[in-house]
Parts: structure tokens; sequence; C-alpha cells
């Protein structure tokens, strides 16, 4: 794994991105092309020390990309396999094909993130992406979102435990949906007032902290040869995969 730090976040991220960029080009119903990106991503895990199942166990997250498909099996035109009982909407095959296609795109680009994310430290992939001429707000946004998440999490934690100590339950009994709902509605709106009031504070902190809206690292690194040959290479292995995939 260290092999796999060693190498500078720049061409990792060019890496990255290029393969989430291919991965997205990929053909609808090629189940075997599929299949080659998974096992490439699968090497690139075990190149990385970490295990051929690191991203595939961690790649749940990909989850919710398939309610943006849910839709395709009723709304893309083609041979009807079935026809729902009440509503009589056909399912097309070629409707299932592309809403599997994109669920199991989505899942492959996000086990490239997660491989990114696990060789490369959160300060090196900021940089990398300011280096890169990312958009300085964008960049700030999301290391800001990145850093302080674990806060936010611990704030809601905190104000569950409070709810739970100040609401007394009688055996058997179960709260309403309504009452649950104005509890979690209150619980939200003080949970973004507290956000905001400590990014305040966190942003008047980081200012007389010397913070100029840049991220520094205690050594910038260089393009080495090898990492000249490594995002060559790999860029070079991603353009012929998919002139041999569209051919």
């Amino acid at each position: 794994m260290q092999a796999v730090i060693g190498f500078d976040p720049r061409a990792k991220l060019l890496l990255t991105l290029a393969a989430i960029v291919g991965i997205s080009l990929l053909p609808d119903g090629g189940w075997l092309v599929f299949a080659g990106a998974l096992i490439g991503l699968m090497a690139v895990a075990m190149l990385a020390g970490l295990g051929p199942l690191h991203a595939l166990r961690r790649s749940y997250v990909a989850l919710p990309f398939a309610l943006a498909a849910l839709s395709l099996p009723f709304t893309v035109p083609g041979d009807p396999l079935t026809r729902l009982p009440v509503l009589g909407w056909p399912l097309t095959a070629q409707g299932v094909t592309r809403a599997a296609s994109l669920i199991t795109r989505s899942w492959l680009a996000v086990q490239a993130a997660i491989l990114l994310t696990s060789t490369t430290p959160p300060e090196s992939i900021f940089w990398s992406l300011r280096a890169l001429r990312a958009p300085a707000i964008l960049v700030a946004v999301v290391g800001f979102a990145y850093r302080y998440l674990s806060l936010l999490l611990g704030e809601a934690r905190r104000m569950l435990r409070a709810r739970s100590a100040r609401s007394a339950r009688r055996p058997g009994h179960r709260p309403s949906w309504v009452w649950q709902g104005q509890v979690a509605g209150a619980m939200a709106g003080s949970l973004f007032v507290r956000s905001l009031e400590r990014s305040e504070r966190v942003y008047l902190a980081m200012l007389a902290r010397g913070y100029d809206g840049r991220i520094h690292l205690g050594q910038a690194p260089h393009m080495r040869r090898r990492d000249w040959t490594l995002l060559v290479l790999g860029l070079l292995a991603l353009s012929v995969g998919l002139l041999v995939i569209g051919s």
C-alpha cells in the first residue's frame, strides 16, 4: 500500500476521473465488460494492499442511484415482458437492461472513488483539485463538508440522546407518527441553527490562524518519472479499452 500512496495524488486523481468517465461510457448490457472492469478494480485494490473486496464491501453507497433507474423499465420503449397488474404499464426488456446497466456503472464508479480515497489522504486530494485548477470555492465547500461532517453527526447523536432522556415511554405505548414527525422537524431545525453558528465560529478561528482560502501541504509533491509513467500508461490502457469496446 505504501507504493500506491507514494504516487503523486494528481496522477491518481486524474486516473480515477478517467476511469469514472470510461465506466460511464460503457454500453448498456455489456455484462462481460462490466465484469472486466470489476476485476480491474479488484486487481488495483490488491496491488494497493487493501484486499480485493475492500471497495466492494463499501460500495453500498451506490444503492441510492437505483432510485433514479426505477422508472426506466417502464419508460424505455421495447419488447414488453409483462405489465403491472393495476396500472397496466409495460415492463420492457430494453428498460430492464438499461436500468441494470445504470446501476452497475454507478456501482463501479463508486468503487473507483473508494479506491482513491483509501490510498490518498483527503488533504492531498483537495490539494490536487486546486493544483488542477478546480474552482477554489468548490474545493473549499467539499473540504469543509468532509472535515466537519463528523461534528454534525456527533451533534445529532447528542440531540437524539437528549430526546431519549427527556421522553418517558409507557410500556406498550408507541408515540404517534405525527408526534415523531414534529420532534424530528424541530431537531432538524435546531441542528441547522447549531451547525450555522458553529460554522461561523470555525471560520473566524481559521481566519485568525491565517486561512486564505487555499489548502497548504507540509511538502507539496512533485511529479516524478514514475508518476508520469503511471499516468500515461493508465490513460493509454483506458483509451485502448474504450476503442476496443466501441469497435
